[in-house]
């Protein structure tokens, strides 16, 4: 277990900055809008020679209770009081302010053990910029500079110094048995309020309000015995709705959790039915080969009648993907979790599973003499054999000739029989179809004299008959 460091300030004084610095990455969406990080966000600090430690960031408190701002202070809050030191960092820049002095009463309240720092110090004289927070009484301070990595060594050691041998944090491990699972979907469809249901705990700001989350969050979670990954990505909108600078890297980070989870599980609204712009988040699943699931959000507010309207829409518009399966569910009063649950763990086992080479073969010639391919301009494609050559998605390279021939509609009908041979649910399949080379194309035949005078004593007989 790792003592944790929890990053604590006003809006707009480096954290994310800092917590990037520290954990040599770019984990925390980093820009210039204040309150741009809104929730908790762990990572792990590992210099060399020393033992590592848990990091985490979070949202500017902003001295307000209510709506957002309120939530991310409590976000905030709920860090430092599990934290076995906080780091206060302040604007060496702006100087001292009235809501410094907040933050501080507040976390002298906690009793957590806290380390000034003044961040923005570069180009300034540092110690004049320490001095200028002398009033705080705080008898240690560090001056960084975060997005110059100046001061960093200096902190660490103040860090050091202060930390228990033992803490209370484990880390994000990369244990194979987890299994990584995306919640995608559009703004305000519930995908916090669905993470923060499973997990129990309000980990993730959960609001009205479209565009709430703004980075991916992942936390590891353990159900019924099995060990998950859960990340949280901000909603994707239509790119003609993007203005913010801060919203484009929101969606950058939600391309990159699909393409590193296992499972995405795209939300729809129920009441708002499966839009144009639904259909596009399932585009970036489908692009990135990731198993899928669709879970309807808000099903229990529905009538009868509404729910019966809903399942001919996602009938029609799903087409596409009729082999991901669709749950119904409630984030906010959690119902449809396990069938929920049921859903991921089909599609984990069905893009995971390996199959053998003669397996995959035998497959080949079922379907081949079931359904012949098609006579395309005079020529027939004839499959020969057939190998797995990849999972997550099952990827089949089929060997032959004449496969340029073969159409989208055999190419499907080739993907829907193995799915049904080998039960495979949730998980899009591709194929790689391999023309078999001819050893003798671009070479000449080049004749012998005695074959040339044989030709020519043909074409005399042939003459002579005629």
């Amino acid at each position: 277990m790792l003592p944790l460091v929890a990053l604590v300030g006003r809006p707009n004084v480096g954290k994310s900055t800092l917590f990037n610095a520290l954990t040599r990455s770019r984990d925390a969406l980093v820009h210039d809008e204040p309150g741009v990080t809104r929730d908790r966000h762990y990572g792990v600090c590992r210099p060399e020679g020393q033992r590592p430690f848990a990091v985490v960031d979070t949202g500017g408190i902003a001295g307000e209770d209510e709506g957002l701002a309120g939530a991310t202070a409590r976000q905030a809050r709920a860090a430092a009081e599990e934290a076995d030191l906080v780091l206060f960092l302040v604007d060496g820049r702006e100087g001292a302010s009235a809501l410094d002095d907040e933050i501080l009463a507040w976390l002298r309240k906690t009793a957590r053990p806290t380390l000034l720092v003044v961040n923005k110090t570069d180009g300034l004289d540092a110690r004049a910029a320490v001095n200028d927070f002398a009033r705080y009484g705080i008898r240690d301070a560090v001056a960084v500079s975060s997005a110059h990595r100046q001061g960093i060594d200096e902190l660490l050691a103040e860090v050091f110094a202060r930390l228990p041998e033992e803490g209370t944090t484990s880390e994000l491990d990369n244990d194979p048995s987890r299994v990584r699972v995306a919640f995608i979907g559009r703004p305000n469809v519930g995908k916090s309020t669905l993470v923060n249901r499973l997990l129990g705990e309000e980990r993730m700001i959960a609001s009205e309000v479209p565009g709430t989350t703004r980075d991916s969050v992942a936390v590891d979670m353990e159900r019924d015995g099995r060990l998950y990954r859960l990340v949280d990505t901000a909603g994707v909108r239509r790119k003609s709705k993007v203005e913010e600078a801060v919203e484009k890297f929101s969606i950058i980070k939600t391309l990159q959790a699909i393409e590193n989870c296992q499972v995405a599980v795209v939300m729809l609204d129920a009441g708002e039915g499966v839009t144009d712009q639904d259909a596009s988040v399932l585009g970036y699943a489908l692009d990135s080969g990731r198993a899928l699931v669709v879970a309807v959000n808000k099903w229990d507010g529905q009538t009868e009648y509404q729910r019966q309207q809903t399942e001919n829409l996602l009938m029609r518009k799903l087409a596409f993907v009729e082999w991901a399966e669709k749950v119904r569910i409630s984030a906010k009063h959690g119902s449809g979790l396990r069938e929920l649950f049921g859903a991921i763990h089909r599609a984990h086992a069905s893009a995971t599973t390996e199959i053998g080479t003669s397996e995959v073969t035998k497959a080949m010639e079922v379907a081949y003499e079931t359904n012949p391919p098609p006579v395309v301009r005079g020529h027939v494609a004839k499959l020969r054999f057939a190998h797995p050559a990849g999972l997550n998605p099952p990827t089949f390279v089929v060997h032959g000739t004449r496969l340029r021939t073969l159409g989208d509609t055999y190419k499907r009908y080739l993907e829907n029989f193995f799915r049904k041979r080998f039960k495979l649910v949730g998980t899009p399949i591709r194929f790689v179809f391999k023309d078999s080379s001819n050893p003798y194309e671009g070479k000449k035949n080049v004749l012998t004299e005695r074959q040339v005078a044989k030709k020519k004593r043909l074409i005399r007989h042939v003459k002579r008959g005629k």
